[in-house]
């Protein structure tokens, strides 16, 4: 009876197991392809410092999301347009092994690798300088742009420092010490729902507005927190969002009267991954089709300025996604989930503009970001020896 009772408790748990991870499938048919652009890649690889560098962060966003939207999309994405690639390690550290958004986030805004729901922190939950931080006595100028909160654990590593993910209010608290010269994320009514004294400290630092139809001419600091509608998913209606906002930023960091030897900005696609938790393929793709457009408007202004050194990659891969094929019959490309959390998988890596090949091979996050900074280090140094002479 002992014996049957422990066979029957076994299968019992194996069969729990298995419907936890039962695989989800799911499909998407665009009914119309988006395009892609393509540079003409004369100023990629130069063996020249940039003047500007532009980090995306597809979050979630794996090797085979990338694939199933280009096949989706006519077999081209701007993305994968590029030449340069590589692949990026996301491990969190000690026992955290698989890293979550503000492991990982962290990793690319400091270079330190640390624990997880980390905000800026190291693994004794000391601060620990960002990008901006490191930058803004050098004559850059930074921003930060998300579909998420700015609360989230992506945009949040550039600007805050907090030992834990979900301390919403010192985070915001946070806001009015960044070293940033344009933020933008959700939402209004989140920052309505502050405490009176962040939103005073907040409003004294930036000109804090739901539309940049709202910015005059001359504004150094814009915290741009359109309504969470505007911030939702594409498929319920987000718009244009990303890609315009990331062009605005662009402009407006380029030009801003601070930016001495140029500016650093960080562009997060935050619902490829929030989509992915939910096994939701086709509104994954969606996103990553949007991502891409972001790609397209930071590739087509360094194409253009020829000093602009442009990173894709992502935080983590989510959904452990592989793809099934493509549907005889619809075309439709069918995706398969075997997970609704993180993985381990190394995520891609895509460069374009100066010194992109730096950025080639296996290499860790926090090594993404010990590049960034050693370029952003020697540009400075250059500047202050050419003034000399």
């Amino acid at each position: 009876m002992k014996r049957t009772f422990i066979t029957f408790g076994a299968l019992l748990l194996s069969m729990l197991f298995a419907a936890a991870q039962e695989p989800v499938k799911g499909d998407i048919l665009l009914n119309e392809a988006q395009g892609s652009y393509t540079p003409s890649f004369e100023n990629d690889r130069a063996e020249r410092t940039p003047k500007n560098i532009i980090l995306l962060i597809g979050d979630g966003m794996g090797l085979a999301h990338i694939s199933a939207a280009m096949y989706a999309n006519g077999n081209e994405l701007t993305i994968t347009n590029l030449q340069t690639c590589g692949f990026v390690r996301t491990q969190a550290a000690g026992d955290d092994f698989t890293t979550d958004s503000g492991a990982s986030g962290t990793a690319y805004a400091t270079g330190v690798k640390t624990h997880n729901a980390a905000i800026g922190v190291d693994v004794n939950d000391k601060p620990v300088k960002n990008i901006p931080e490191i930058i803004d006595g050098m004559g850059y100028v930074s921003g930060v742009i998300t579909t998420d909160g700015i609360d989230g654990c992506t945009p949040s590593v550039f600007f805050a420092h907090q030992p834990d993910r979900h301390m919403s209010e010192e985070i915001w608290a946070d806001l009015p010490g960044a070293k940033l010269s344009f933020i933008s994320g959700g939402s209004w009514g989140a920052f309505e729902d502050q405490s009176y004294e962040t939103r005073d400290a907040i409003e004294k630092r930036y000109k804090v507005v739901n539309s940049l139809d709202d910015v005059a001419a001359g504004t150094r600091r814009i915290a741009y927190l359109p309504e969470k509608s505007e911030v939702s998913s594409i498929a319920k209606g987000r718009g244009d969002f990303l890609p315009a906002t990331t062009e605005y930023a662009i402009n407006f960091l380029n030009s801003h009267p601070d930016n001495e030897k140029g500016f650093f900005l960080m562009v997060e696609g935050a619902r490829i991954d929030k989509s992915c938790h939910d096994n939701d393929f086709e509104t994954a793709m969606l996103e990553l089709l949007d991502f891409d457009k972001a790609v397209e408007a930071a590739i087509r202004f360094a194409e253009q300025d020829g000093n602009t050194l442009v990173i894709i990659s992502a935080d983590h891969e989510t959904g452990a996604l592989s793809l099934r094929g493509k549907d005889k019959k619809t075309g439709a490309i069918k995706g398969l989930f075997v997970s609704r959390g993180h993985t381990p998988i190394m995520v891609p890596l895509f460069a374009y503009g100066p010194m992109s090949l730096k950025f080639t091979g296996v290499q860790e996050n926090s090594d993404v970001n010990h590049k960034i900074v050693e370029l952003f280090s020697s540009q400075a140094k250059d500047r202050r020896k050419a003034r000399r002479n």
